[in-house]
């Protein structure tokens, strides 16, 4: 598990168990001084920082100002080398390739139509369906991955769709698989809009977990 010294100011998501979920996934690859990896929502930098303590050179990206403070906080705590960006992956890191990207994006289906700007929900709303980040990760990677065998780690709820992700990823001209699946309980954010997602059809009334998914994606 994560340190418990990791500090997250007011607002920024804190490892759960999706972010363990991630890392574990991350340890099963080579993470040498020569891998580039990207972080796409870093949140405390607890991935990034994972990556950094193996000797990756690595780059993290979040949208939240608040996240990106915690996450260089949290590199000087633990005296490791970390890049941390602010504002929209596409643009920050635009022209920029990497061996590794991870991703733990907003995946919870949400009854607004588009993404919060404001606020915690940002961490983890993500439109009606909940895809509105994941497809943009989706078609944005091959740009973003080398083209010899980079690879894409990315969790999200099952109720995402992950055969729409790897059609999408497939699409874009990357090998993927669901290469874990994980059920954890319902979190807070989950139970207070149950009601919705039932009537939207994502949940079942007498469910009271969520299934997780690790996608591993390479560029051909």
């Amino acid at each position: 598990m994560f340190s418990s010294r990791l500090l997250a100011l007011p607002g920024v998501y804190r490892p759960q168990g999706d972010t363990q979920l991630l890392a574990d996934a991350l340890a099963k690859e080579d993470l040498s001084p020569a891998i580039d990896v990207l972080e796409i929502g870093t949140g405390t930098g607890a991935l990034a920082l994972s990556a950094a303590a193996r000797g990756a050179r690595v780059t993290a990206v979040d949208v939240s100002r608040r996240a990106v403070v915690t996450a260089r906080l949290n590199a000087l705590r633990q005296h490791l080398p970390l890049q941390v960006m602010h504002g929209d992956f596409t643009q920050r890191v635009s022209g920029r390739r990497f061996d590794v990207i991870i991703a733990n994006p907003p995946y919870v289906p949400s009854p607004a139509e588009g993404l919060p700007t404001s606020g915690a929900a940002r961490a983890w709303d993500a439109g009606p369906d909940g895809r509105l980040v994941i497809d943009r990760i989706c078609a944005s990677a091959p740009e973003l991955l080398r083209a010899d065998g980079g690879v894409l780690l990315m969790v999200h709820s099952a109720m995402c769709g992950p055969e729409r992700t790897l059609k999408r990823l497939a699409q874009a001209g990357l090998a993927g698989q669901v290469t874990c699946r994980a059920q954890v309980p319902f979190g807070p954010v989950l139970r207070s809009r149950r009601a919705w997602l039932q009537r939207q059809g994502f949940t079942g009334a007498s469910d009271e977990q969520e299934e997780l998914v690790i996608i591993r994606a390479q560029a051909l």
